[in-house]
């Protein structure tokens, strides 16, 4: 259960991470981007990356394991 726990906590912090730099990011669209190139730089960059790895390392620990409910 703890390590579900600290997988949660894990994948929360990367997907934070993650987004704080895509929403950052949004700053090239007043040079000149349009959504197109924003996306193709998005992709591109591992810190933006991480808010996709966050969310899959969120699910696993939400699916992963056995039911651990006991009254």
């Amino acid at each position: 259960m703890f390590f579900r726990i600290f997988l949660f906590l894990i994948g929360f912090g990367l997907t934070t991470v993650g987004f704080v730099y895509i929403i950052c990011y949004l700053n090239l669209f007043s040079l000149g981007y349009n959504f197109i190139d924003y996306v193709n730089f998005i992709i591109r960059r591992l810190e933006c990356l991480n808010a996709i790895i966050g969310i899959i390392i969120m699910m696993i620990a939400f699916i992963g394991g056995k039911n651990e409910l006991h009254i």
